[in-house]
């Protein structure tokens, strides 16, 4: 069976409303198991108990392409486009937030 996808920039959004922006590259492409590398204690501070109790995430694949290097500098502008490297908005801590 082909993959869907092959390399991918994604945005996980929170029960809490914060959002992390990430990539998935590996080797065989995009994997639907793959969450990413978001700090786990930063969200667990940002979220109330019952948001923890019923911990719901959702993925969403932003872009798309075969060349990784295309994914990677992609990924960094999306960050910057949608803050989530602002900590008001999101968890992604590079590129460091100027405000």
């Amino acid at each position: 069976m082909a993959k869907k996808f092959a390399h991918v920039v994604y945005k996980i959004t929170f029960p809490n409303g914060k959002i992390y922006v990430g990539k998935d590259v590996g080797t065989d492409g995009h994997s639907i198991g793959y969450f990413g590398s978001w700090n786990t204690k930063l969200v667990e501070e940002d979220s109330s108990k019952d948001e923890l109790r019923n911990f719901a995430i959702r993925r969403e694949i932003l872009f798309e392409h075969v060349d990784v290097k295309v994914v990677s500098q992609t990924e960094i502008v999306l960050i910057v486009e949608l803050g989530a490297n602002d900590p008001e908005i999101g968890y992604n801590r590079t590129p460091k937030f100027r405000g």
